[in-house]
């Protein structure tokens, strides 16, 4: 058994935050014996769902600002008091406060860092990351969420002592398409879409890096060639009123609906016909492959890990990021609702063979039992065989 100490920034439902939380919930299913500590209290939360597993070894450090010396405390206290065996920090940001905790209380034990970011947005956050890179040198081991995220953060000087490779997984039982047809037009009804329209789901917030405008654009460029097709978004954020200007500016603004956030997102990815991202940046979309668990063909733009999650043709498309014209060609292309049904098909087909969550579970544990010498000494490399990522 494992005792695991994690460091995430909140436990908002941000990609990373919500990574952590369920790699924490499954670990200690497995019987080991996780801790739970967040940096910043943020709403909505999912410090319900955490503390239903770990119960009271669950610690929010209230930090009121960036880098707060009395949440740093908060956290050296408690690491010097349960005595992790490992800490898992979500983030650079997380792994600064988790890294000199553990100097300040003088606890050495292998030091992890998920790693869900690839490209660096603005002069912030480039000094950010070089204020950061040496907490991820010193780290004993980076998990990236795709090949070509490592490769990326690798030749930019953003790695660990030891790196490696695990992708998201996806629940496939809770995200099955168990939805009936009937569910499906009436969740249809209830947003304002017919089951003629041709409805194209996004999960993501609403973000300048997840470019929701563009896929504003794609659906009036859809419509003006006869496609009748609506965008279904879910989530909320600081650009709602940018995407919902554009939308009026488009003359598409009753067929483009925000729904804002919702914690529970089945339902309404069960009632769209294919899923897209617009994304300037992403690293391996958990949002994708859960669209692609549940059946939908997914449109990505080709940034991050998507060409190792999307097999063109099989279980979606790809486009050049920034590319409107080649993404309304990829639309257009799963307006025949047949072609998109079984495209969908293959999706989810490809998620359980590869991107299960009990798969990646199973990596991470192996991973943290080979770094605290919990299995025998044959070491990381050959508890962790290369993963395929071939659908075939």
């Amino acid at each position: 058994m494992l005792r695991v100490l994690f460091v995430t920034p909140s436990l908002a439902y941000g990609g990373a935050e919500r990574h952590a939380v369920t790699l924490m919930c499954r670990l200690a299913e497995l019987g080991h014996e996780c801790h739970a500590a967040y940096v910043k209290d943020l709403e909505p939360s999912q410090s319900a769902e955490v503390r239903a597993h770990l119960a009271d070894r669950v610690l929010c450090l209230d930090a009121s600002r960036y880098f707060d010396r009395r949440a740093l405390a908060v956290l050296a206290a408690r690491v010097a008091q349960i005595r992790p065996d490992a800490v898992v920090a979500a983030n650079p940001y997380a792994l600064m406060y988790a890294s000199l905790a553990m100097r300040r209380a003088r606890t050495r034990a292998p030091l992890v860092v998920t790693y869900h970011s690839t490209r660096i947005l603005g002069a912030k956050e480039r000094l950010k990351m070089l204020f950061y890179r040496p907490f991820l040198w010193s780290a004993d081991c980076a998990i990236f969420v795709s090949e070509k995220q490592k490769q990326h953060s690798v030749r930019r000087a953003v790695f660990a002592r030891h790196n490696e490779v695990i992708h998201n997984g996806v629940d496939t039982t809770r995200f099955s398409n168990h939805f009936s047809a009937v569910q499906r037009a009436a969740m249809r009804r209830a947003l304002g879409f017919s089951e003629q329209d041709y409805l194209i789901v996004i999960v993501a917030l609403l973000r300048p890096e997840k470019n929701h405008v563009q896929l504003v654009d794609a659906v009036a460029a859809l419509r003006k060639n006869g496609i009748a097709a609506c965008a279904l978004m879910i989530g909320d954020g600081e650009t709602r009123a940018a995407v919902e200007a554009r939308a009026r500016a488009r003359g598409v603004e009753r067929a483009v609906v925000i729904t804002g956030f919702r914690r529970e997102v089945r339902p309404y990815l069960a009632a769209g016909d294919v899923f897209a991202l617009c994304s300037v940046t992403e690293a391996f979309s958990l949002a994708a492959i859960e669209a692609m668990a549940l059946g939908k063909p997914v449109v990505h733009p080709n940034v991050g890990g998507a060409a190792e999650m999307i097999f063109p043709g099989r279980n979606g498309f790809l486009f050049p990021v920034g590319d409107t014209q080649a993404l309304v060609h990829k639309l257009a292309l799963l307006a025949d609702r047949k072609a998109a049904e079984a495209m969908g098909q293959r999706a989810r087909e490809i998620v359980q063979v590869l991107f299960s969550e009990q798969m990646m579970v199973d990596r991470y544990e192996q991973t943290l039992l080979g770094l605290c010498r919990k299995q025998p000494a044959a070491g990381i490399a050959a508890v962790l065989p290369p993963r395929p990522i071939s659908p075939h």
